[in-house]
């Protein structure tokens, strides 16, 4: 098909530089609100389009692939995960799905920095007292003490991309980089790293002193911090998550921070966004942020492009660069 013939249907605005190139490639159905659809706009979409560009807050579970008719050819994700998805089903039905990789990688990596500099150094709660007149009576010895980032022992799950380039940054600050993961990384990137790996999550998380979570929402890594690892943590141990809420048991972390049996977290997804445990909120140890990480101008360009590129090669009759498939599907 022609790619002009192509109708495509964005659930969200992007940016305007991709919406006006998308305008003179395809034909686009915008949402003109930007406000999240519901299941039956988005399944109307998906019934009278031959490309549906959705997003991380749009959730396209079996039953809306099932029922979207013979139309929809492209599921194009404007997003580096594809949990939102039923990837599964829409292979079955025969429609591709793509997503937009790597782009996503240094601004999350800087964000979680940014987040682990937030929480030990207590950099929220010293810019609330700033803001708050006659909380701030000057400079004392202990006023504020936070905890030394460099030192400490920083344990990363999930050492892909994103696991990768925070180490890089880690390593700079002075941490010292541990790992658990799936499958060990080639021994050169270790030793660049200077990562130690461990083959168990469980005796990682007793010997660290920082957690950063960066491992997709799958079955398998629901509520893989549970509260049950949460307690085997260190009290004075900080978790930081900007890959997916689902990964973290919120209940039990807030009743850890509440009892004093952790130093802190920073946070920037939620298990049922944009909802938060209200066990959370109004803690002076926790840092929350909406869903950040990602969000620069560069970042949000570069997904959109991705897009772009996926929906125009397959619109030409090629494989998409970008195309995700089921674990146990072959090409």
């Amino acid at each position: 098909m022609a790619a002009k013939n192509l109708q495509i249907a964005l659930t969200r605005r992007l940016t305007a530089p991709i919406e006006t190139r998308m305008g003179e490639l395809f034909s686009v159905t915008y949402n003109e609100n930007d406000g999240a659809l519901d299941r039956d706009a988005l399944l109307a979409l998906m019934q009278s389009h031959d490309v549906l560009v959705p997003t991380v807050t749009d959730h396209i579970d079996a039953e809306l692939i099932n029922d979207a008719g013979p139309r929809l050819q492209l599921i194009a994700n404007f997003g580096n995960g594809t949990d939102n998805i039923d990837v599964d089903a829409a292979y079955a039905r025969g429609i591709t799905v793509t997503n937009t990789p790597s782009v996503l990688t240094e601004d999350t990596a800087d964000m979680t920095l940014a987040l682990i500099l937030a929480v030990s150094r207590r950099l929220v709660e010293g810019n609330r007292i700033v803001h708050q007149p006659g909380q701030f009576t000057g400079w004392s010895p202990n006023w504020m003490l936070g905890q030394r980032v460099g030192g400490k022992k920083l344990g990363i799950i999930g050492m892909g991309r994103i696991g990768q380039a925070v180490a890089r940054r880690a390593r700079a600050f002075g941490l010292d980089i541990h790992y658990f993961n799936r499958n060990r990384v080639h021994a050169s990137t270790e030793s660049e790293l200077a990562a130690t790996y461990w083959d168990n999550l469980d005796r990682m998380l007793r010997h660290i002193d920082i957690l950063s979570i960066h491992c997709p929402h799958t079955p398998a890594t629901y509520h893989l911090l549970s509260a049950r690892r949460i307690a085997m943590m260190q009290p004075h141990a900080t978790i930081i998550n900007t890959s997916r809420g689902e990964v973290v048991d919120e209940a039990a972390l807030g009743r850890a921070l509440s009892d004093g049996l952790l130093g802190g977290a920073g946070l920037d997804v939620f298990e049922r966004e944009p909802a938060v445990h209200p066990a959370l909120l109004n803690l002076p140890n926790v840092t929350l942020i909406p869903h950040m990480s990602s969000a620069t101008k560069e970042g949000r360009q570069s997904m959109g492009e991705k897009v772009i590129i996926n929906i125009q090669t397959y619109a030409d009759g090629h494989r998409p660069p970008d195309r995700v498939l089921p674990s146990s599907a072959t090409i």
